[in-house]
């Protein structure tokens, strides 16, 4: 594909869409002459360039383009298994917190990717397991929450746990896989983990989390009762 006939369908694909993001590789062609395309429609205001190789079409208003929903965005950037909510965003997530953060957060499994202003990343470096369990976002918020279930959870642990039995229950959260990812995550959420897979009465994926080796640290972590 020439460098006109390119340019001619990069712009006609993504002038015909909206609301969604555009990389170079979405394309057939040379990937010097698409880059040059949506360089141009990006200088011409017909998608915002959102960093090196990401690109939106959102929808005209009367202050220009719409940004993209900052969850959206921060998926789009962090790319790849295993990203989710972190911190008030995860509570938010699951329903277990009315708290809004000011910034979007996201935990990665690897490097922080840079932030694109309304995203805070996270690295979770060490958690290579929620890459290679391919966890959705729902998911990773739940072991993100563990990390921290008494400053984030807001509502009694009862009533916590029964929601994240009915997201089980309706297929949201995967509890096998997220059992299977908890192998490297810290001794604190592996170990709350056991306790909430225990009052779920899922005694088989119990046995299937690695417990603390520390006593106080499995000792002080129940999260109901």
């Amino acid at each position: 594909m020439g460098t006109t006939s390119a340019a001619a369908e990069v712009r006609k694909r993504v002038l015909g869409s909206r609301d969604r993001f555009w990389r170079p590789e979405d394309f057939d062609g040379s990937p010097d002459a698409v880059t040059q395309a949506l360089s141009r429609m990006a200088r011409s205001g017909e998608v915002r360039r959102l960093r090196r190789g990401l690109y939106w079409r959102g929808a005209p208003t009367r202050l220009g383009m719409a940004p993209p929903p900052p969850g959206r965005l921060a998926g789009a950037v962090a790319g790849g298994a295993g990203s989710g909510p972190a911190g008030w965003s995860a509570a938010l997530a699951l329903g277990l917190s009315t708290q809004v953060a000011r910034r979007e957060a996201i935990a990665v499994p690897g490097r922080s990717p840079r932030s694109p202003g309304a995203v805070h990343y996270v690295s979770r470096a060490a958690s290579t397991k929620r890459r290679d369990e391919r966890l959705r976002p729902v998911e990773v918020a739940l072991l993100e929450v563990l990390r921290d279930w008494e400053g984030l959870v807001e509502v009694p642990a009862a009533d916590a746990v029964a929601r994240i039995e009915h997201l089980a229950s309706d297929g949201v959260l995967r509890l096998d896989r997220v059992a299977r990812a908890s192998a490297t995550e810290p001794p604190r959420v592996r170990e709350r983990l056991r306790h909430l897979l225990a009052t779920l009465g899922r005694a088989d994926l119990t046995e299937a989390v690695r417990p603390a080796r520390s006593e106080s640290v499995r000792s002080d972590l129940a999260l109901v009762g």
